[in-house]
């Protein structure tokens, strides 16, 4: 029994560790060889990585790079723009978008000259919903956030609709697909965005340190990134000090020397994805989420994710009722190695290959003996 529920935290599959053993170890061996192969082998592991993701999002060839993070890539991007794409405008993000974004964001609208704004959650729900981000989102807003999937309420957004949306006010569209990725199908050829952002962990079942950041060629054209570095060039080997330009890809984006490990770490994982294929991986997972989600139903616990599994990521979310503590129930469910965790009340629930039906029979077991139900309770 795999009672493995973190995949919002970081995905595993089958034969990951034997995977990822071999591929660091192939690595290890040409990055230690007394010759000069080391530098070609390495950009090309880091290109497969590269290559992989276009292919994950169909995105256009040229157009998507690597970051060590989320918030560096959307830094970077940032940090490229014409500005009057944001001076003097709003950048709108939900209240539910991933923190370290928020915390970006704060500290650099005073010195690119934009209001962040931010969407609040609705009086008593858990997620922002698409029309009343839709319902903020007028003319001076120079660039819109989106986030695919919360983490806090696997929420899935409609990225079409907002996009489309966005592109009649004039805005810059970005989406963060970090907690969808992998579970929920995602296209920039199906629908267009101006950039997108993610990690390799979560469904991807990657490492840290493996985030992408991805750029439409209009957009891509016309930035300019402040961090910049030898990498940004189109020969990074040309070191005149005083014939500086940027690539015509998204190489320039890239600053100093490349990480390289996290790629050859993350990409087992990425092939396993693309081989498996998105629809059996959602439906695999859809079947785990919706068994809990009729037990909760059932016991009248509360549910924090949308219910129509078309709104909705590759996880479920339960609010734990006043009185029970979330760590303890953590702590319990792992003595019976079900390993999940919790965002204050919210506890967080997203089963994938590895979980096994068994498993989610014991987890509702153990939750309907440590919560109960409250009928229960009121009886």
């Amino acid at each position: 029994m795999s009672g493995y529920f973190l995949y919002h935290s970081i995905g595993t599959f089958p034969g990951k560790a034997e995977r990822m053993a071999a591929a660091l170890t192939e690595f290890s061996g040409i990055w230690s060889a007394e010759d000069d192969g080391q530098w070609p082998a390495a950009l090309a592991a880091r290109q497969r990585f590269i290559d992989a993701w276009t292919r994950l999002i169909e995105a256009p060839q040229g157009t998507l790079t690597t970051a060590e993070n989320v918030t560096a890539a959307l830094y970077s991007l940032i940090g490229g723009l014409p500005a009057e794409r944001l001076a003097g405008k709003r950048l709108l993000v939900a209240a539910d978008c991933f923190p370290s974004l928020h915390f970006l964001l704060a500290g650099l609208a005073e010195r690119f000259g934009f209001k962040l704004d931010k969407v609040p959650l609705p009086p008593g729900e858990s997620w922002v919903r698409d029309e009343d981000f839709i319902a903020r989102w007028q003319a001076d807003v120079g660039l819109a956030l989106l986030t695919f999937v919360t983490s806090t309420a696997s929420h899935r957004c409609d990225v079409e609709r907002l996009a489309a949306h966005g592109r009649a006010m004039g805005s810059v569209v970005g989406v963060d697909v970090t907690q969808g990725i992998g579970v929920a199908p995602f296209s920039v050829a199906a629908t267009p965005v101006d950039f997108v952002v993610s990690t390799s962990l979560k469904w991807l079942c990657g490492s840290s340190g493996a985030g992408i950041l991805q750029v439409a060629p209009d957009l891509l054209a016309t930035c300019r990134p402040e961090l910049r570095g030898w990498f940004s060039q189109p020969n990074p080997f040309s070191w005149d000090l005083d014939a500086f330009t940027y690539a015509d890809d998204a190489r320039r984006f890239d600053h100093g020397t490349p990480a390289i490990l996290a790629s050859v770490a993350s990409l087992p994982g990425l092939e396993w994805v693309e081989h498996t294929g998105i629809d059996t991986l959602r439906a695999q997972n859809a079947a785990l989420v919706e068994r809990i989600i009729g037990a909760a139903l059932k016991n009248d616990w509360e549910v924090r994710s949308p219910l129509d599994a078309n709104e909705r990521g590759g996880s479920v979310m339960l609010g734990l009722p006043q009185g029970v503590n979330a760590s303890e129930v953590v702590g319990t469910l792992r003595k019976k190695e079900l390993y999940c965790d919790a965002r204050g009340t919210t506890l967080r629930l997203s089963p994938g290959m590895v979980t096994t039906e068994t498993a989610v029979e014991a987890l509702i077991a153990q939750l309907q003996e440590h919560v109960g139900s409250r009928r229960r309770r009121a009886s």
